[in-house]
């Protein structure tokens, strides 16, 4: 039995928060849990699972049936109060009798942004806010910047050996990091909408990029999107991440040769013009563009001129570094940061929020910029 309401409190919405998280991405929407409670005890559960479909606090409201009338409702993220894909939640709320709403964070999307918490109000039901507060931050992390920023929240994601070298000196790198950590990766690519190298990457390694999920036509989870930075067009049409042309963009400079990208959109390759910046992909500019696609995230798999680009131009959110204890040794080796480098030591980008975990043999440094 739960004695302190506080605790209570936490109890259930940290339900609301995991129940969440069972959407693989509901991109471009946030990640919702919805958890009913009555005398006591769980009368309802619901999570929204993609934009279009019912959001948790309905499907919480279905599950309860008879048992909503007098309930009261845990979510992490504030109802919404407009009209979009689907009906406002408050009023749903308010029609089902619900008495008291528990929610995490308020929604910083300027359509709602307390305005469902007002209507709730108005409707005479009791409302509370900042339960678990800082976790349902962090579960939204990626919605929240995309919706104030309009801009994709960007993860870097590199691996390197103890000695800071992301290959061996011919350009072998397969596999610097552990066999679990290269499945959590494959995990966490699934969460994102999009997976971003650059045309180096596939020259070398010829990635598929593919997530431990299993996509077939039954499932509602989509593949992420493969982003190729390719300012000429270099990419081979027999590239493995062209077996299935639909799901790739290739971003590439006005300097591209034409015909190239005729052959790749005949294949059904979407390929991007983006304007050059010092003869390369102006790399802000190409997430302008993606966010213009309602593309939220992107996840950044790119070697060392892809990662220095990314970091140099202001577009990286978090960074996540596997380092794996071997050493490779070599002064022609390649290492996770290239470009041109920094000119003095207080111009180098420094972590905040920093976690550091392991996984198997490696160390995952985790952090924000």
């Amino acid at each position: 039995m739960i004695k302190s309401n506080i605790k209570k409190e936490k109890y259930y919405m940290g339900l609301a928060i995991e129940l969440a998280k069972k959407a693989r991405n509901p991109s471009p929407n946030p990640y919702v849990g919805a958890v009913i409670v009555k005398n006591g005890r769980i009368a309802g559960r619901g999570f929204h699972l993609k934009a279009g479909d019912p959001h948790a606090e309905i499907n919480a409201i279905r599950d309860a049936g008879k048992n909503v009338k007098g309930s009261t409702l845990y979510v992490n993220l504030e109802p919404c109060a407009h009209w979009g894909r689907t009906p406002p939640c408050t009023d749903a709320i308010a029609e089902a009798g619900i008495r008291e709403v528990v929610i995490g964070i308020k929604d910083p999307n300027p359509l709602v942004n307390g305005k469902g918490i007002t209507r709730l109000k108005k409707a005479g039901v009791k409302v509370s806010s900042g339960i678990l507060e800082q976790e349902s931050r962090k579960l939204n992390e990626v919605y929240t910047h995309y919706i104030i920023q309009k801009i994709p929240f960007v993860l870097l994601k590199t691996a390197m050996s103890l000695d800071g070298k992301i290959a061996a000196r011919t350009g072998e790198s397969r596999w610097i990091s552990g066999e679990q950590s290269r499945k959590y990766v494959k995990q966490l690519r699934a969460k994102f909408d999009a997976v971003l190298v650059g045309i180096n990457t596939v020259l070398r390694d010829d990635p598929e990029l593919t997530t431990v999920y299993k996509f077939t036509s039954l499932q509602v989870y989509k593949e992420p999107l493969k982003i190729i930075v390719d300012s000429r067009l270099k990419i081979p049409l027999r590239a493995k991440l062209l077996k299935k042309p639909e799901e790739v963009i290739v971003a590439a400079t006005n300097k591209a040769p034409k015909n190239k990208a005729r052959q790749l959109e005949r294949l059904g390759v979407r390929v991007l013009a983006i304007k050059a910046k010092k003869d390369r992909i102006d790399i802000k500019a190409l997430m302008k563009k993606l966010a213009e696609m309602e593309i939220s995230s992107v996840f950044i798999e790119g070697g060392g001129e892809i990662n220095a680009s990314a970091i140099e131009s202001g577009i990286v959110d978090k960074v996540l570094f596997f380092i794996a204890p071997k050493f490779i040794g070599g002064r022609d080796a390649k290492t996770p940061v290239e470009g041109r480098g920094i000119a003095r030591m207080a111009q180098a980008a420094q972590l905040r929020n920093i976690t550091v975990r392991r996984i198997g043999l490696d160390i995952i440094v985790e952090g924000y910029l």
